[in-house]
């Protein structure tokens, strides 16, 4: 996969001894957890079992394994296109494609709910006009829908790097196979390890999941551990649902391990392919459908939310709004720059030595990205809770310093990737050079490292703060009293159903990511093209 701008997510990791011991540890861990989670829970355990533990676990794997096939349909499709045809509009769709990531799957599903529920403008007019009933949006179909336009990007840009780097010979023994049968015999399978890729983030993703579930009133098990803790008021029983969507996310990441860890993939390096010119009516049927997915996963939420918005804008622009923007802004600020430092610490220590640590730590980063954020609540809430009561350490729970630390853990490998990148460009010969000159530690990352790999800090940096200003279960949970963000701003409006009021936070997000996400786009495809 050659696409800067994706490498930064955590995709499949080597399953070798280290790393067995590693994962036995691991297992280790959460087998002890599993054990202080055996506390008596005053009967709550047992409700969940009896009542609603199958559905949870049922829901859970239906989201699960809908958004997955979607989001492969439209991501492979997109890329396809934009990858390998000319036609009306693919050069601002090329990238417009991409946006979606700017825009939080919750504010999608709000937007949604507000405009198609059932006495929302759309049904009223299709009942009143046609006589013609609109599906329920507040189901299972309709959290898949929006959670799969959300989500698609994570697909589309590895894959469309993928066709990309399909070069012309490639190209043309695809062709000679046939349409259909060249590109799943020969382009299709070239693609599988970035398919593979996208997908798994997307997976992890919808596990962890809070804001849109909550959204819909879709039970699944992220909702039920923040339901059990804030509603029943049973630590206990949160910590045992969290070992659920804990060991389902390792599952996930051991079986994707596994299953490429014994594939082979080359290519021949060949000049790249040209584009292929769709006209007439081919032409706009490609227009048409890559439009038609950009006007509803980017114009459609971006537009409502600004027509909600323009009524309240004099009594939401207040000082509480623009609190809630500067806490938004600085943890994300924060966060990013921390878990840059973190990324670059721990890739500079394998520098003089690849093999001194090639899997223990940075495997560590990548199961915190997949745990999903309740399960890291649960946890961390309880070992600061323990810290606390050691005499002479100060508090540490219910402080920034804890929602720092649990968003750092979070997403600290979201920033490990386009940095390990970036300075994998520089050649050990420039450090040994460098150290021969008497420059090394803290003087060699200033002078050397970090000037060279600032690309690549820029993009962790963009894409940390990103991820950060979208975040809602681990802010909403970990936050200190009176902390609040645009993402708690936006759960408390909708969960009252209060959707105007929700508008402005919300385009506050969406207008705060976007320069995140053009930055990033910018500095894969600067990447792409050797600049």
């Amino acid at each position: 996969m050659n696409d800067g701008f994706v490498q930064q997510y955590p995709m499949a990791i080597p399953i070798n001894r280290k790393s067995f011991w590693l994962l036995s540890g691991v297992g280790a861990l959460l087998a002890f957890a599993l054990a202080v989670a055996s506390a008596p829970t005053d009967g709550v355990w047992r409700h969940l079992v009896e009542t609603v533990l199958a559905e949870l676990l049922w829901n859970t794997a239906r989201l699960v394994f809908g958004v997955g096939v979607g989001t492969i349909l439209l991501g492979v499709t997109l890329a396809w296109l934009t990858a390998t045809y000319h036609f009306p509009g693919r050069r601002w769709l090329d990238w417009g494609l991409m946006l979606p990531l700017a825009i939080p799957p919750y504010v999608t599903a709000f937007v949604a709910i507000g405009l198609l529920d059932f006495s929302g403008p759309v049904p009223s007019a299709l009942r009143d006009q046609f006589g013609v009933p609109f599906p329920p949006i507040r189901s299972t179909g309709g959290v898949i829908g929006v959670m799969t336009l959300s989500l698609y990007p994570y697909v589309y840009l590895p894959v469309r790097g993928a066709f990309l780097s399909c070069g012309a010979r490639l190209r043309e023994v695809s062709q000679s196979l046939g349409r259909d049968r060249g590109f799943f015999w020969v382009v299709l399978p070239i693609a599988r390890p970035a398919v593979a890729a996208g997908a798994i983030l997307v997976v992890m993703e919808t596990l962890a999941d809070f804001g849109t579930v909550a959204t819909f009133n879709y039970d699944t098990l992220t909702t039920a551990v923040y339901k059990t803790w804030f509603g029943f008021s049973s630590l206990a029983a949160a910590a045992q649902l969290s070992l659920l969507l804990a060991l389902a996310a390792a599952s996930i990441i051991l079986i994707e391990s596994r299953f490429r860890s014994g594939a082979r993939y080359s290519t021949v390096e060949t000049a790249p392919a040209d584009r292929v010119h769709l006209s007439g009516a081919r032409g706009w049927l490609a227009a048409g459908y890559a439009t038609g997915i950009f006007s509803l996963a980017v114009v459609v939420p971006v537009g409502q939310l600004l027509a909600w918005a323009a009524p309240t804008l004099r009594d939401e622009w207040n000082g509480r709004f623009l609190d809630d923007v500067t806490h938004s802004m600085l943890i994300g600020a924060i966060v990013a720059l921390c878990s840059g430092g973190v990324a670059f610490s721990l890739i500079s220590r394998r520098r003089p030595d690849p093999s001194s640590d090639p899997t223990g730590m940075m495997l560590l980063t990548k199961l915190g990205y997949a745990l999903p954020g309740p399960v890291l609540a649960v946890g961390l809430f309880t070992a600061f809770a323990a810290i606390d009561t050691i005499p002479f350490m100060p508090a540490i729970g219910g402080t920034l310093a804890a929602l720092v630390i649990a968003q750092v853990i979070r997403f600290k490998a979201v920033a490990q990737a386009p940095i390990s990148s970036a300075l994998a460009s520089i050649s050990p010969r420039m450090d040994e050079s460098a150290r021969s000159l008497g420059v090394s530690g803290l003087s060699l990352f200033r002078r050397l490292h970090l000037p060279l790999a600032s690309g690549g800090a820029a993009a962790a940096f963009a894409l940390v703060f990103l991820d950060v200003m979208k975040e809602m279960p681990l802010t909403l949970m970990m936050r200190p009293f009176g902390w609040e963000t645009l993402s708690v701003r936006i759960f408390e409006m909708t969960s009252e159903g209060q959707w105007e009021r929700a508008a402005l936070p919300a385009l506050g997000l969406v207008l705060a990511g976007s320069p995140a996400v053009i930055l990033a786009i910018r500095i894969g495809a600067a990447r792409r093209s050797g600049r």
